[in-house]
């Protein structure tokens, strides 16, 4: 298994790392298993957050006597100071460690900086100089801020979303990080659930000088990434071949399914109902045309056009007309006239 130096952070650790926005969905038992089959199996690296409900409690549980075996970020979405230390202390208490690894912004909408009036970036340094985090992150979805966050020099790494349905431009991103010796970490690696062959996204990062983090929830999902340290995946004419095509589905506008844009006013499960194209063809279909799910479709006829989940969506989708768009797909496939396996 390759390894890579996060930037200028010099942390060095295997490029197959665990984002744990997931198991806030699982109970604390099973996640603190997962958690621990994960560091058993050869990862190093974990990814929380604040706004992931208990995932940073699981993680310290899980963890509780081996702090200096592994490494730790986490994020918080504070806008004021006052609510940047209390995040931080309460990450703190829940991780039942004294310090962070990296601390985050997260998903943030701007490069703060020293003297730009919030006083944000100053409570990093000064957190830093506390000893209560060792490196400062932020993490970003649009893709002329992390271009900015690179640029500025004033942060150690970046997360920002980087997969196989990267854009030119995303490459260039993470290129421009390693020139700048900032530490990238690759999120949303799946594309939001969309992409199924674990194989070839990791043939994907092994190219890069980037650090993957996958958001894992299951015992079968982590076996699929732990398997990789027991043997190097490389790119292949074949999988090249495979991503490619996959590329010709996807690339365009889609719901990565990142959930940012909720809640919706009246009532729009958006985070699945935007994408249901795509996910009712690359998962049993049967899966999506329960009773369940075709009453969340049908609640998108219900949309006002308000506009609030357009200003939320860090990807600038137009998500009414994106909805509406899968409604009719979804009825053509009730209806027969599109046919899905």
């Amino acid at each position: 298994m390759k390894k890579i130096v996060l930037g200028k952070t010099g942390i060095t650790t295997y490029q197959n790392a665990f984002g744990a926005l997931p198991i806030q969905r699982i109970s604390t038992e099973e996640a603190v298993k997962l958690l621990q089959r994960a560091y058993d199996g050869g990862m190093r690296f974990f990814d929380t957050a604040r706004a992931y409900s208990d995932s940073e409690e699981k993680m310290g549980i899980a963890f509780s006597g081996m702090r200096d075996k592994i490494f730790i970020a986490s994020k918080t979405t504070a806008k004021t100071p006052d609510q940047f230390w209390k995040d931080l202390n309460t990450t703190l208490t829940n991780l039942k460690t004294d310090y962070l690894d990296i601390y985050q912004f997260h998903c943030a909408s701007q490069c703060y900086r020293p003297g730009d009036g919030t006083g944000m970036y100053e409570c990093m340094i000064q957190a830093r100089e506390k000893g209560m985090i060792r490196h400062i992150g932020i993490t970003a979805h649009l893709l002329g801020v992390a271009e900015e966050i690179i640029s500025s020099g004033l942060y150690e790494t970046i997360q920002f979303p980087f997969s196989y349905l990267a854009t030119e431009r995303d490459t260039e991103l993470v290129q421009k990080a390693e020139k700048a010796d900032v530490g990238f970490i690759a999120m949303k690696g799946l594309a939001g659930g969309l992409l199924t062959n674990s194989e070839a996204c990791m043939a994907f990062m092994s190219r890069y000088n980037v650090l993957p983090i996958w958001g894992i929830q299951r015992d079968e999902e982590l076996d699929e990434w732990l398997s990789f340290f027991d043997r190097d995946i490389e790119m292949t004419d074949e999988i090249a071949a495979f991503i490619e095509k996959d590329r010709l589905e996807l690339m365009g506008d889609f719901c990565r399914g990142c959930g940012y844009c909720a809640p919706c006013t009246v009532g729009i499960k958006v985070n699945n109902c935007a994408r249901m194209s795509q996910l009712i063809r690359r998962s049993p279909s049967k899966n999506w045309l329960s009773d369940e799910w075709k009453e969340n479709m049908l609640q998108i006829e219900k949309c006002v056009d308000c506009g609030v989940c357009k200003t939320r969506c860090p990807y600038g989708l137009d998500i009414p007309t994106l909805l509406r768009k899968n409604l009719a797909d979804y009825k053509d496939i009730l209806a027969g006239r599109v046919k899905v396996n």
